[in-house]
């Protein structure tokens, strides 16, 4: 009966406002959440695609390109041939296009696994767990709150991260490689439709882990293992086993929102006043 009363009840659309921006505030004062939310987007995104660039300018010719044969192998026939006339232009392709990329991924993902694991696990530390439970909002708008409060930064700052990466790529790529880089396809599927599916995904399991654990540190570290995917993907590419392209990506994304949608409907339940209050 209480399930069918909160279906025919309006979203309190104010009070989840009000647990959404009183979640941010907390965010913006925790140095913990903050730093890895600073410095991990900063080596992925900026350090880690400058050095490359850096390095192929200077060592290209005494890159063996044998070493790249599984990896272009998977890759479209025309790149091949821009890595063997030109290794220093063709080795910056491949290496920001294709291998680096997946690692804008890691960005929504982290971000979301480090706000939800401080948006309850958090509360249960700060001991206003007890408060945020007597709030008039329902089980469900209080979980929806605690949702956007982790997913839209995640996305906000993964879109930021993915510009950053296509601004430095392409600075960095300047002289070398002809035209720019990015943006590209790929670079928008990854960014805008498959991100926002993983950091959903990250969500889930954090919020599900966050709601058993004392301490946001032992729900960030167990939630922690949904970057394997993402590093799988990174070592399958360098290996040859696998090359991403746009249409399988978006496949990938289809998949990644369905088990957004389980994971985060499991979430749900387990962000309810009776589990909640039963670890204060």
């Amino acid at each position: 009966m209480s399930g069918r009363a909160d279906d025919r009840r309006r979203w309190d659309r104010r009070g989840i406002t009000a647990v959404v921006a009183r979640d941010l505030r907390v965010v913006r004062g925790s140095k913990p959440v903050v730093l890895p939310m600073l410095i991990v987007p900063v080596l992925l995104l900026v350090v880690m695609p400058a050095v490359v660039a850096v390095s192929a300018r200077l060592g290209a010719a005494a890159v063996d390109l044998a070493d790249l044969e599984p990896m272009l192998a998977m890759l479209p026939p025309e790149l091949g041939e821009r890595v063997a006339a030109d290794p220093a232009a063709g080795i910056i392709e491949v290496v920001l296009v294709y291998l680096l990329s997946p690692l804008l991924l890691i960005i929504p993902m982290m971000t979301a696994s480090v706000i939800a694991a401080d948006s309850i696990a958090g509360e249960r530390e700060r001991r206003t767990l007890e408060g945020l439970l007597l709030t008039p909002l329902t089980d469900r708008e209080l979980f929806v709150a605690k949702l956007l409060g982790a997913w839209l930064p995640a996305v906000g700052i993964g879109i930021a991260g993915g510009i950053v990466y296509a601004v430095v790529g392409d600075v960095a790529a300047a002289g070398v490689v002809d035209g720019l880089l990015f943006p590209n396809l790929l670079w928008v599927v990854l960014v805008f439709w498959l991100g926002p599916a993983i950091a959903a995904i990250s969500l889930g399991a954090t919020v599900i882990v966050s709601a058993r654990v004392k301490t946001v540190q032992e729900a960030f570290q167990i939630a922690g293992v949904v970057v394997l995917p993402v590093v799988a993907l990174i070592v399958s590419q360098a290996a040859g086993v696998l090359a991403i392209s746009p249409s399988l990506l978006v496949a990938g994304g289809v998949v990644a929102w369905a088990i957004a949608a389980l994971v985060l409907r499991t979430g749900m339940r387990a962000v309810s006043r009776t589990r909640l209050g039963q670890r204060l």
